[in-house]
């Protein structure tokens, strides 16, 4: 099986490089030579923008922050015969907050996928647990490396327990004698008491130098020997800081001639030679949350007598008497446990044959075995996965519909347009952009569900559209939560936005009076459309007018403006369209399937051949461009994308999902072709992970939206625009949904009527 391993790999200092670099070796067979390892390469993270001098076997390198290195990765990947792909994944070695990077890459992926976690948390951040589900659910198989681990994947994770494999953290089969190793680090005088791997503040190493003076006193030849530089994440944010207190403290308890620092990082052989030094291994963490410790793995391997604080993977590796365990940072109780085992070799000799029993099981070649068969297991599995039938629609998969965070945002005035977080943010105050959607939403929750919360909201949003409007038809925009408007005018996207609302309303009113106070607001916004010049704005009062004109085609002056406001949206499409450009501006800002939207809902009206023609040449135009990948990968806000230039991918907003979802819809329903519904759900599904990032927008916890993509990962807030924008989207694929099957049952229906006569 031709197999490749994405992550850190030596000469980066690494553990998790070391451990992939162990596994290969071992899955290639015994010998390190390049013969050896055929079939098997290596995609390496590099971090901070370093360069290494990697070996043969890494075929690719990824820049940790470079996020079209983890797509062309995966090209690299696909194209390359392997048969399986080994991810060893750590939070973070891969870029991106949280190293949310990593998971278009692994969407990408064309061949199975096996994951092994070095960490798995017990509390992990909502986005922490977000990004590991979503790998757990790519992956064929999760390994991990404590019985602590499956059942965290278990019951946090939600990750089915015959996806997870245990599969130990493998061993190297060295040996040496002790008294030749401790003569060649001239320790051969000296009870040696040995603390290894990258230093940093979790570690604990403190408890052990405080543990020392009374230790010394009965055992003056004791040396604590502490091995290994320090971390070079820690280095690089806040340098030698904890080395140079470890080394003050040792001064103040005057224990200059017990401790050593040994600031390097010691190849393989050496650290072994040092572990067959000691006498004593100490791992002397501060905290339980230590799922899997590599250290501590060498150490029982090798038959060291280990002493070690409760962390997980030390609780379930030095059961069985293969160890002794003490409190956290209990410095007092370490010392006895030290004095008792310094003074009874024969308690020390008990522990060191329980360990290196264990350690013979856990040996490299043995695990190297596991994996490979692990690999043949899910290749296997692969090949016996049926094809899936193309269907429009999923809807299984949604979460329930849900109110709540709308209610969260909603008070007596209208929707409070910010949050911080998941907080309304009452310094921000109200929006008529936000209240229109509102309104637009709770009418079609209310139509799709008839959900009686939806229909409460109704009558707010649409008092505080009433409120916004001014005398000669124009809006404000911005309300303080005084209720004091922050300017007389608001912009014409708010305009066009408030129009769009009216008119759905007046297409879809729960009574009379919805349509009264409805037509008396859009008849005194109609001198407006005259002045209109942004093309967004002039395509949401097409909406609107479209809308209200199903009920009221006899409005021969609506239908003239809505000729009008089309011509408009007509003429900028031929100003700015060529052979490769067929676009109504010069760039893609915002909103962008608001234009098609808007044409087809036109053309659907005027029955105006060019129209459609220019409705659909455009929509198939968009679609090109942010679904050419299978998913829908939004035309981001960073900067516009202009014609002769390249897009931008992040500050991806939930508002143009929306509206890709719609126009998709309308296609749908001038047509009936089943391609616009698939091309509908995929733009849904971005909101669900099918995205750039492969992270859910939708937030399981307060039943709201994140605010949209952004290069290092998810915006944190949830505003009403983003829910809003879920919301209507989520709605539409309900309709959309509900209209296809039922024309698909009366099609069959048809067609067994036809098939017994």
């Amino acid at each position: 099986m031709k197999t490749v391993y994405i992550g850190t790999y030596p000469p980066r200092r690494c553990g998790i490089g070391t451990f992939t670099q162990n596994l290969l070796q071992a899955m290639s067979g015994k010998d390190d030579s390049p013969k050896s390892k055929k079939g098997f390469f290596v995609v390496a993270m590099n971090d901070f923008d370093q360069e290494y001098d990697y070996p043969e076997e890494v075929g690719f390198t990824i820049r940790q922050e470079c996020q079209r290195d983890y797509q062309e990765a995966a090209e690299y990947i696909n194209l390359s015969g392997a048969d399986c792909c080994i991810l060893e994944h750590e939070f973070g070695i891969f870029g991106g907050r949280n190293g949310v990077y990593i998971l278009s890459l692994l969407h990408r992926l064309k061949i199975p996928l096996i994951v092994t976690l070095h960490t798995v948390l017990k509390t992990p951040s909502y986005e922490q647990k977000e990004i590991l589900q979503r790998i757990c659910r790519t992956a064929n198989r999760v390994v991990v490396m404590s019985h602590h681990a499956v059942e965290f994947l278990e019951d946090i994770y939600d990750v089915p327990k015959e996806k997870i494999a245990y599969i130990e953290h493998g061993v190297p089969d060295y040996k040496f004698l002790q008294q030749e190793a401790k003569k060649e680090f001239k320790l051969d005088k000296r009870k040696v008491l040995l603390t290894f791997g990258f230093v940093s503040r979790n570690k604990g190493i403190e408890t052990a130098i405080k543990a020392l003076p009374e230790v010394v006193k009965k055992h003056p030849e004791v040396l604590y020997v502490v091995l290994g530089k320090t971390h070079p994440h820690v280095l690089h944010y806040v340098g030698e800081e904890y080395r140079n207190y470890l080394i003050q403290l040792v001064s103040e308890l005057h224990l200059e001639n017990n401790v050593v620092f040994i600031d390097k990082f010691a190849s393989q052989p050496e650290l072994f030679k040092y572990l067959y030094a000691a006498d004593i291994y100490l791992t002397p963490y501060l905290n339980e949350a230590q799922i899997t410790s590599g250290t501590l793995s060498y150490a029982v391997g090798v038959g060291c007598p280990v002493v070690s604080t409760p962390y997980w993977h030390a609780v379930e590796l030095l059961a069985d008497d293969r160890g002794i365990l003490f409190d956290f940072s209990n410095h007092a109780q370490l010392a006895d446990i030290l004095i008792d085992l310094l003074d009874h070799p024969e308690k020390r000799l008990r522990l060191s044959r329980n360990a290196y029993e264990y350690g013979r099981e856990i040996t490299w070649p043995k695990i190297g075995a596991k994996y490979n068969n692990l690999v043949k297991e899910v290749t296997a599995e692969q090949l016996k996965i049926p094809r899936k039938k193309s269907i429009p629609f999923d809807i299984k998969i949604l979460p329930p519909f849900s109110l709540a965070h709308v209610k969260r945002l909603t008070d007596h005035t209208g929707i409070i347009q910010h949050t911080k977080f998941g907080i309304p943010n009452l310094k921000e105050g109200y929006c008529l952009d936000d209240n229109a959607r509102a309104l637009i939403m709770a009418l079609m929750a209310y139509k799709e569900t008839k959900s009686q919360k939806a229909l409460e909201f109704c009558p707010v949003y649409l008092s505080f559209i009433y409120y916004m409007q001014n005398d000669d038809g124009t809006f404000h925009n911005f309300l303080n939560f005084d209720r004091t408007f922050v300017e007389e005018q608001g912009s014409e996207d708010s305009f066009g936005r408030a129009i769009w609302a009216l008119g759905y309303m007046l297409d879809n009113a729960p009574n009379d009076s919805y349509s009264q106070i409805g037509k008396y607001m859009l008849d005194k916004s109609v001198p407006v459309f005259d002045n209109l010049r942004s093309v967004r704005s002039i395509a949401n009062v097409i909406l609107g007018i479209s809308y209200y004109l199903k009920n009221n085609m006899g409005d021969d002056v609506m239908i003239e403006r809505l000729r009008k406001l089309t011509a408009f949206l007509v003429e900028e499409y031929r100003q700015n369209s060529h052979a490769d450009w067929k676009w109504y501006e010069i760039l893609f800002a915002y909103d962008n399937g608001l234009l098609p939207l808007a044409m087809l809902h036109a053309a659907d009206i005027l029955k105006d051949e060019e129209v459609r023609r220019i409705a659909f040449e455009s929509m198939q135009f968009l679609s090109d461009i942010t679904l050419k990948e299978g998913y829908l990968s939004i035309i981001g806000n960073e900067k516009w994308y202009h014609r002769e230039d390249t897009r931008s991918d992040f500050a991806q907003q939930p508002v143009d999902a929306m509206c890709m979802v719609l126009m998709f819809y309308q296609a749908y329903k001038m047509t009936d072709n089943i391609d616009y519904l698939k091309k509908l759900f995929a733009s849904f599904m971005w909101f669900l992970g099918e995205n750039d990032l492969r992270l859910s927008l939708y937030n399981y916890e307060t039943e709201g939206c994140f605010d949209g993509l952004e290069r290092e990962g998810i915006s944190r807030n949830q505003g009403a625009e983003s829910t809003l924008a879920y919301l209507i989207s989520y709605l539409v694929v309900l309709e959309a949904h509900k209209n296809y099957y039922s024309k698909y049952w009366q099609q069959n229906q048809t067609e067994d009527l036809t098939s017994n006569e």
